[in-house]
């Protein structure tokens, strides 16, 4: 596979929808990487973040070798699970909700105590439990977030409690993420987070979206409280790499 430059590549991946926004977040933050098969006429595309794969064009075009060593949730139309299967005889669907906030719902005014993040937040995000740790990866880790600016966090006692960011960013939507540390669940701090991130979003011009399992409930009382609204049903595929459990 040759990596490539993704300005030529958008009319792959578009329209650009709510959900799994892998190529436009590589293309927009430069963080990952767009491969395709060869070039120029290319035949089969794959956009890359750690842990976050998106695939276009003809599975059967797919080089042997393409998806080797690669693990993570892969956002493909149905016709690639043959493909993929083929790569990982594991490979299992993910199902997901996608939800959009309609633009006359309001939030609730941003909570004083929940701020935007910056570099010098670092040593209060040292800890970070290990399952709380995904929310930056398509930031490159925690110091290209916090560089990027873009994550809202709770601070308790130096230490980072909760945090919503936008996981994928696109033209038009951004998908938001948010995680709370186990020891300060149950206190409304991911909706306070995702609420200030929510005015962020929107000041930029774009709409907000939440991406979810069926089984996740506390995620989608999150996304109910804010006035998230049911977009559409939706699949990730799971190559080398387990399914979370809510």
């Amino acid at each position: 596979m040759l990596t490539v430059a993704p300005d030529a590549l958008r009319p792959w991946f578009a329209p650009e929808r709510p959900g799994p926004l892998v190529f436009e977040h590589v293309a927009r933050t430069g963080n990952g990487r767009v491969q395709v098969d060869r070039w120029p006429d290319p035949r089969v595309v794959i956009a890359e973040l750690p842990g976050n794969l998106s695939v276009r064009g003809d599975p059967d075009c797919l080089p042997p070798d393409a998806l080797a060593g690669r693990s993570g949730f892969v956002d493909a139309p149905p016709g690639w699970l043959p493909a993929l299967r083929a790569c990982d005889p594991r490979v299992a669907p993910w199902d997901r909700l996608i939800a959009v906030l309609p633009a006359d719902t309001a939030v609730p005014a941003p909570d004083p105590a929940i701020r935007l993040l910056t570099p010098d937040d670092a040593p209060a995000l040292a800890a970070l439990d290990t399952d709380s740790a995904w929310i930056a990866e398509t930031w490159g880790g925690v110091p290209g977030m916090l560089a990027a600016g873009v994550a809202r966090g709770a601070l308790v006692h130096g230490r980072v409690a909760a945090i919503a960011v936008p996981f994928y960013v696109g033209g038009t939507y951004e998908d938001i993420g948010v995680v709370t540390e186990p020891g300060h669940r149950r206190k409304g701090l991911s909706t306070a987070c995702a609420g200030a991130l929510v005015t962020d979003i929107r000041a930029r011009g774009h709409v907000p979206t939440w991406s979810t399992s069926p089984d996740n409930t506390g995620s989608r009382g999150v996304a109910a409280r804010l006035g998230f609204v049911h977009e559409r049903e939706d699949v990730l595929y799971a190559l080398r790499t387990p399914i979370p459990t809510s």
